[in-house]
């Protein structure tokens, strides 16, 4: 069999027995080197390098995520100097606090509350990039009040989880700018294609609107009120938010400036997330909001934060890196042109399905990329897909199973704030509902959108 397809199988084998997903990627990476006749070691003749090893060549893919995961890792310090700021603090007991004297219709309330929630997971992504950190923080002080309401919390993960995937996969700001320049288009481009004249929005624009539609479908199916006992706890942690001492105006607007400069440089500047981030922590220690002897300690916890998923960024790099050096990749588009008799629309399915199950294996749409771009883009060009529905199947079939995925924060996320008190289940409240709602849509719009771009 192909070595490429091989070391997939073993690296999705060993992630769904709960192998460490940077072991998983590793190994699956020697073993397709291994399947496919590349030494382990490098080959020298006359003190020169004849041909390079699985380990000189894993090695030096790893490189390629150093970019991306640094990136990622000062976005996770600037999003703990937001958290050591107390904005996202004060924010949930300001709403707590108003909810309590509130005395305005069910109704509305409820479906206030929920836009609140689906604006705060779209920024997390971007113009307050935190990522799932506001979760904690926003949803156990408000599950007393969704209990009164009686509102599913299945409805109120679909919420979360849009917020957190759909805005990355679209705009290119934040966590976006990782996903869709530094991931989606740089592999494309190192796989072959060019993708200078491309509008990555205008590529994502269809399979976004299938995760508007997923949404849609999940305020009719979840719209019956459910009833949840109101435990100590939730009286405890509404009370805690409602307690929160009066915000700072001194520490909220220097929250606010370092948020928007951290903005307005992305916009300016291409691809400028690391500095972006950077200049943002620098405003919150210039500005004494981040003292100089609490800035180790904040800059260590945030970069602890987005560790892991960096590490698996880098590792995939490894892997794709490994896959390509097999020079088994052409035949595996070739066998596929001729298994799929040239059909677009067969191997365009078939990619997105792959997709699917390579980031529910993974947990990480950001780590699936590296992983498929390298087969996907000879493929697609194979088949004759234009360079822009080469980008919408590649991006889809990267996002498709973040929603869905027991392992991926898009889900772990919403649970770890809905189930304070115990009574939201991880797998059924979470990753059955969202993957429904979320993976079927998305694939039909990912496939819509390789047929008409």
């Amino acid at each position: 069999m192909n070595a490429v397809v091989i070391a997939v199988i073993v690296m999705l084998a060993l992630s769904l027995l709960r192998v460490h997903v940077v072991l998983s990627l590793t190994i699956g990476a020697f073993v397709g080197g291994l399947l496919a006749g590349m030494p382990l070691a490098d080959v020298m003749a006359d003190d020169k390098v004849v041909q390079e090893g699985i380990i000189t060549v894993f090695q030096t893919g790893l490189s390629g995520g150093a970019k991306i995961a640094l990136s990622y890792a000062m976005l996770g310090a600037f999003a703990m100097a937001i958290t050591h700021s107390g904005l996202p603090q004060q924010l949930a007991g300001a709403v707590v606090r108003k909810l309590n004297r509130s005395e305005s219709d069910a109704g509305k309330l409820k479906w206030g509350l929920l836009l609140l929630i689906l604006a705060m997971g779209v920024m997390s992504q971007n113009v307050v990039p935190i990522h799932i950190a506001f979760i904690p923080m926003i949803i156990p002080p408000l599950l007393l009040v969704f209990n009164r309401l009686k509102v599913d919390r299945r409805l109120i993960a679909c919420v979360i989880t849009f917020g957190l995937v759909t805005t990355y996969m679209f705009l290119p700001y934040g966590f976006g700018a990782i996903f869709l320049n530094e991931i989606l288009l740089g592999n494309i481009e190192k796989a072959g294609l060019n993708v200078k004249h491309i509008n990555v929005m205008q590529a994502m624009a269809i399979p976004t609107l299938g995760m508007v539609v997923g949404l849609l479908l999940a305020f009719v199916r979840f719209r019956k009120p459910r009833v949840y006992q109101s435990r100590e706890i939730d009286l405890a942690d509404n009370q805690s938010a409602a307690d929160t001492p009066a915000p700072s105006s001194y520490r909220s607007l220097v929250a606010a400036v370092a948020i928007a400069v951290c903005f307005v440089i992305q916009l300016v500047y291409k691809d400028a997330l690391l500095l972006g981030a950077m200049v943002g922590f620098a405003v919150f220690m210039t500005l004494g909001v981040v003292k100089r002897h609490d800035a180790n300690d904040v800059f260590g916890e945030g970069i602890k934060m987005m560790a892991m998923v960096g590490f698996i960024m880098i590792a995939a790099q490894g892997f794709a890196a490994v896959m390509q050096a097999t020079g088994h990749i052409r035949p595996l588009v070739d066998g596929s042109m001729q298994m799929f008799g040239g059909s677009k629309g067969m191997a365009a399915l078939a990619m997105l399905l792959v997709g699917l199950l390579v980031t529910m294996g993974i947990g990480s749409s950001f780590s699936t990329l590296p992983i498929i771009t390298a087969i996907y883009v000879p493929l697609c060009i194979s088949l004759g897909f234009s360079p822009l529905a080469t980008v919408a199947i590649v991006g889809t079939a990267g996002a498709l199973g973040d929603a869905g995925s027991p392992a991926s924060d898009s889900t772990l996320g919403p649970t770890m704030g809905l189930n304070a008190d115990g009574q939201h289940d991880h797998i059924r409240d979470s990753v059955i509902p969202t993957f429904i709602h979320y993976n079927i849509p998305l694939t039909i719009a990912g496939w819509i959108a390789a047929m008409v771009l």
